[in-house]
């Protein structure tokens, strides 16, 4: 009777302890795999799925898995749903679901048409179905719309299609996606999950003011891939969207998202966009897809020139057979490369505080200067953007995308007058000449000049074109001027301009007109650039482009090398006494240099500024060092 009693309770409970998630494989955010529903309808088939997971569990510690619902009007039914979760649940992995609204990817990733009757049923139908399985599902990229059909035609009327798709896709998400997966099921959380090309967002009918009060949270594309393809996204934009959609949605920025793109590249091209991820403060970083897990394969040509030198992430030991619990195991694809890294990447981020940097001023569904955020990060600035303007920095900064606020000179007599500094770009000035006249008579008259002459801050190896920026003589002066060439008498143009306003000073940086050329510039141009722009903090770098400081607000920072040869720069700020490495432990002491002989100061007339401490650090190609640094 008793072993009776025994065996019945062990069956009943069982399958419940077997449901209990274990503890967490990762300390300070968690790793997640998105689900394609291509995938997950094989998942039907128990042997596709066992051997599958198999392949990534023994490459990748995996914490949460994502499951989808809808792609490409292909709707898994709700036996395999139901079968899919079971299984991952009882090895202890969390289970959420996930909905990309395509009709036909492949073409021009065609999106539903939310003015059509037939398309917003079927958009319903999806996230009730989704949420009857699921309490939290999550929207991939594509909760947009494209369509021009003759319907949204019609119903744009006189409205521009920002306007029209705006508008749409506000009270879509509410009616269509939220509302009814909510009436279904009351527990549910509905997110949606922004891409990467954010600057465009509203042309498609993404709301970065609408929709995280619309949705339960968001989250964040960070996939940057290859910088020189289609959407020629910058490294930086991994970290610097990660911060923008935290500061947007109040802190309801549920994680980062990457892919393999960039991963032919190198295999550092994609680590660093874990890496990047990660150090921006995710809480969650996902991993798409469950079939490039599969089927991206390690290959030799992953293994780049600069690898053996001391890499951050060595190739070589990635791919190297290792032990994990009785099993040895062989890597064979992409999934221990992420796995690796974000291991590190765990370690590193417990140590480090909330990131801090710039204050870079974007109000809600701006446009121009698209993206040069992100250039500006690649080149040593430590950027931090929000959609308000700043009440507490000595510096802002100010590109293009400002002018869409009326009240944009208003908010910077304000910050001059309290004694703070504005930056802005050309291109902000070229937007609203006659309202920054109120502060500086200055003029982007369309004339351009090209240059590779900087005087006493260096020459460039190549040309670049720049706007000739116009203004009185005396009423404002030229802090680092431009010519083909400078030196010898021959003409130049203001590359970095100053005007005094009140107690504060208005600084207008020519941006080259393809920003790339941002990382042609000499080293001591970007140093200038560094020092006036990031006075609200106690450190910055010192040397070539290409090379990126994050810094948080415990006393640490992170600084990167995007090139693809060794670089040496140096750490500098007033009081600073040492840095630590986070992840050796080494110290390094900071020194003061001997003062340079000469004049210098504003406009090359005064006293030289007197050198503060700093330390040199040498960073390998696609790599970075971490430190905590101590001051008097």
């Amino acid at each position: 009777m008793r072993k009776a009693f025994f065996l019945r309770a062990v069956a009943i409970l069982l399958p419940l302890l077997m449901a209990i998630p274990t503890q967490a494989a990762h300390k300070h955010f968690k790793v997640s795999v998105y689900v394609r529903a291509y995938e997950v309808q094989k998942m039907k088939d128990p042997a596709w799925l066992e051997s599958t997971w198999k392949i990534i569990s023994d490459q990748l510690d995996v914490d949460k898995i994502y499951l989808e619902t809808h792609r490409d009007l292909l709707i898994v039914d709700d036996e395999t749903l139901e079968q899919a979760k079971a299984f991952f649940r009882k090895r202890g992995i969390e289970v959420a679901g996930g909905i990309t609204y395509t009709i036909n990817e492949a073409n021009d990733f065609e999106t539903f048409s939310y003015s059509d009757p037939k398309d917003r049923e079927m958009v319903r139908r999806i996230a009730e179905h989704t949420a009857k399985h699921f309490d939290e599902f999550i929207l991939d990229d594509f909760f947009f719309t494209s369509s021009k059909k003759d319907v949204e035609i019609e119903a744009k009327g006189d409205r521009s299609w920002t306007e029209y798709r705006l508008e749409l896709l506000k009270e879509a998400g509410k009616t269509l996606v939220v509302d009814p997966a909510k009436a279904v099921n009351p527990k549910v959380k509905v997110i949606i999950k922004y891409p990467n090309w954010y600057d465009h967002f509203q042309g498609l009918g993404f709301s970065l003011e609408d929709g995280p009060k619309i949705f339960d949270g968001v989250w964040t594309g960070t996939e940057t891939r290859d910088p020189s393809s289609a959407q020629h996204l910058q490294n930086y934009l991994g970290y610097n969207i990660m911060r923008y959609f935290e500061h947007l949605s109040g802190g309801r920025n549920g994680g980062g998202w990457v892919d393999a793109g960039g991963i032919f590249m190198s295999m550092d091209r994609y680590a660093e966009q874990l890496h990047l991820t990660a150090i921006a403060q995710a809480r969650d970083v996902m991993l798409f897809a469950y079939n490039q897990l599969l089927e991206v394969r390690l290959n030799p040509m992953f293994r780049a020139p600069w690898q053996g030198t001391g890499t951050s992430w060595n190739y070589d030991e990635m791919t190297a057979p290792y032990q994990k619990g009785k099993e040895t195991v062989t890597p064979t694809t992409m999934a221990r490369i992420a796995d690796v890294v974000l291991r590190q990447a765990d370690e590193l981020v417990g140590k480090l505080g909330t990131p801090v940097g710039i204050w870079a001023y974007k109000p809600y569904h701006s446009v121009g200067d698209d993206f040069l955020q992100n250039y500006l990060g690649m080149v040593g600035l430590p950027m931090d953007m929000y959609p308000e303007f700043p009440e507490d920095r000595k510096v802002v900064l100010l590109t293009r995308q400002a002018a869409a606020d009326p009240d944009i000179v208003g908010k910077m007599k304000r910050q001059l007058r309290k004694g703070g500094d504005v930056v802005i770009t050309s291109g902000l000035l070229e937007a609203i000449p006659d309202k920054i006249a109120d502060i500086c008579e200055l003029r982007c008259t369309g004339l351009k000049a090209l240059v590779n002459d900087f005087g006493r801050y260096g020459r460039t190896e190549r040309d670049i074109l720049i706007p000739q920026i116009q203004y009185l003589t005396n009423d404002s002066w030229e802090v680092i001027s431009a010519g083909r060439p400078l030196s010898g008498g021959v003409s130049g143009y203001p590359f970095l301009h100053r005007a005094k306003y009140s107690n504060g000073n208005l600084y207008v940086v020519a941006i080259p007109d393809d920003f790339g050329n941002l990382y042609d510039l000499p080293a001591p141009v970007l140093n200038e650039l560094r020092r006036i722009a990031g006075a609200d903090f106690g450190l910055r770098l010192e040397g070539p482009a290409k090379v990126s400081l994050f810094l948080y607000d415990n006393q640490t920072a992170i600084v990167e090398n995007f090139n693809d040869t060794p670089v040496e720069i140096n750490l500098i700020g007033t009081g600073l006494k040492a840095f630590t490495d986070l992840e050796n432990g080494e110290t390094l002491e900071a020194s003061v240099p001997q003062a340079p002989a000469g004049f210098g100061g504003f406009g090359g007339f005064g006293p030289r500024r007197a050198p503060d401490p700093r330390v040199t650090v040498t960073l390998p190609p696609h790599s970075y060092r971490a430190f905590r640094y101590d001051t008097n």
